[in-house]
């Protein structure tokens, strides 16, 4: 098998570190990193709720994605008027993730807008983004809560994500670039902390696989995010202390 980035077993994920409170502006702030993956992911809380939701009393979350110029090998043109459909794809996903975690009539008619920007990217950086953005979602949902504006707490599902993959019949966790555009087989799982399902992206690119490959990658997702969730819950009491 061919040896992995930080010297990595197949089940290993790369170094993943959540720094909080990068933004003095942003209601909530992360910079997280996963191996030399590096996304900044702020949480904005703005009054009132799009159109569709006027009227509930309720509120909403939403996200952002956007990749720097030189967060890849090249420099990539910004995207000023009308993002690309991988861009649009990506923030959809991370919208759809972070919902989960909020109840919206607790919320109250406000929204909470989740900025993703790459900084840099070596794969994964869709579930970075997620994993950094819950963090700052659930700082700015603490800031609420410290200013007396929420009589109930809102968050009621922890999430995060990681990606996994197949190479050569061999199963592996937290796909870095290299991994991600060889790999017969790449995933993107998205779990809450008690391990119920969100979301799971899967694709076969080389070759197909069976049902007990399917399993076996989403067990392995799943030992992942028990320690991503770990790492976040500390994150969080870290920030809240701020």
């Amino acid at each position: 098998m061919t040896a992995r980035s930080f010297e990595r077993t197949p089940a290993d994920l790369r170094p993943i570190t959540f720094e909080v409170g990068v933004n003095r502006y942003a209601e909530g702030s992360c910079l997280v990193t996963f191996g030399y993956t590096k996304v900044l992911c702020t949480a904005s809380v703005e009054k009132g709720v799009p159109p569709f939701m006027k009227g509930k009393g309720e509120g909403w979350v939403t996200a952002e994605y956007s990749m720097l110029p030189r967060s890849t090998h090249t420099r990539s043109k910004r995207e000023r008027d009308k993002v690309g459909g991988r861009t649009a794809e990506i923030q959809r996903l991370i919208g759809r993730a972070l919902r989960v975690a909020i109840d919206f009539k607790k919320l109250g008619e406000q929204t909470i807008l989740l900025d993703c920007d790459v900084i840099q990217a070596d794969g994964g950086t869709r579930v970075a983004s997620i994993c950094g953005a819950y963090v700052a979602l659930a700082l700015a949902v603490g800031k609420l809560k410290k200013a007396g504006t929420l009589a109930n707490d809102p968050l009621v599902n922890p999430v995060a994500a990681v990606s996994v993959g197949m190479r050569n019949g061999t199963h592996l966790l937290d796909l870095d670039y290299s991994e991600d555009v060889s790999c017969d087989v790449d995933m993107n799982v998205v779990m809450t902390a008690s391990g119920a399902m969100v979301e799971v992206q899967g694709t076969a690119e080389k070759q197909l696989f069976q049902r007990a490959d399917l399993d076996a990658m989403i067990d392995l997702a799943a030992q992942g995010l028990q320690k991503i969730s770990a790492l976040q819950q500390l994150a969080i009491e870290k920030g809240l202390k701020l």
